[in-house]
């Protein structure tokens, strides 16, 4: 009998150790991992993944990077189609500062393009794989028209607007021709500052810029051959170059700074967030972004 007790015994313990290790790992994903800095001298690392809609969290890493002594150049690793144009420009921004006190070099991944190659052009080194999907510089609104749809459900939109133009590439009326010359001119400026910026930091004349501009995207061979990128490697390549420009000898240790706590609140919000802006953007939303159309947002074999 006592036997049974403490076979029993011994299963209630192994089950709650279970219990308890799978609610750690379970805490791990809804928290996400924290780690710190470490002490000794290494090659900073940060991950852009996905359509860039917030820049928070990203300048924060990069200006974590920047202040820490030990942390000796940078490696950023994108993966992104591009995304909300102000985000990619503050991280561009933040790019820019780290790179003007530590080396930074770039490894693209899959996809780099829009505003995934914007935050890139800062870096010392641009590295791309062959097959990388890169450029698509250029800037894009989508607008959508709902008024048949209404007509239909027998729905009537009423506006009351403080100037004729303040409800300019509303959903619910035809677009204008002023209304177009108007939203064409803030797309063209945007487009500009994104051309001076690759021009600057690419050290490219501006009018060969603009020639390669339109919009289109270039795979890592070709970019490399129009100085949009500098190499052609991975990203092993990409931590080897940056080790080197530090000074680190043998092989780098990679030193990430630290995330921010998501609680499940926040996870659901930010998911909620994500549902709202998809469905504006697809029922006729305004929105200006730096991204790849949706239907060139992969590539394969």
């Amino acid at each position: 009998m006592k036997r049974n007790h403490v076979v029993i015994g011994v299963i209630v313990c192994a089950v709650l150790a279970l219990l308890f290790t799978l609610s750690v790992q379970v805490a791990r994903l809804i928290l996400g991992e924290v780690p710190a800095v470490g002490t000794g001298e290494g090659v900073g690392y940060v991950e852009v993944k996905g359509p860039i809609l917030e820049s928070e969290e990203t300048v924060k890493q990069l200006n974590e990077l920047r202040k820490k002594s030990n942390v000796k150049a940078v490696v950023l690793r994108i993966e992104s189609p591009g995304g909300v144009i102000g985000p990619s420009q503050e991280i561009y921004d933040a790019v820019k500062k780290l790179a003007r006190t530590k080396k930074v070099v770039v490894s693209m991944g899959s996809v780099a393009a829009s505003g995934g190659y914007h935050i890139a052009i800062p870096a010392a080194v641009i590295y791309a794989n062959p097959g990388t999907i890169t450029g698509s510089i250029g800037v894009l609104m989508k607008l959508s028209n709902v008024e048949g749809l209404l007509d239909k459900v027998g729905m009537k939109a009423f506006t009351i607007k403080s100037g004729k133009f303040k409800d300019a590439g509303s959903p619910v009326r035809e677009l204008t021709a002023e209304d177009r010359a108007l939203l064409q001119g803030v797309i063209d400026n945007l487009h500009d500052q994104f051309v001076k910026a690759v021009a600057e930091a690419r050290k490219l004349p501006v009018e060969e810029v603009r020639k390669l501009a339109d919009g289109r995207v270039y795979t890592g061979e070709q970019a490399v051959a129009l100085k949009l990128v500098d190499r052609l490697g991975t990203l092993e390549d990409a931590v080897e170059e940056a080790g080197r420009l530090a000074g680190i000898k043998g092989e780098p240790t990679l030193l990430r700074p630290p995330k921010k706590r998501k609680f499940l609140r926040e996870l659901l919000l930010e998911e909620m967030a994500g549902i709202f802006r998809e469905t504006v953007r697809r029922e006729g939303g305004f929105s200006v972004n730096y991204e790849l159309d949706p239907a060139m947002g992969s590539a394969g074999h």
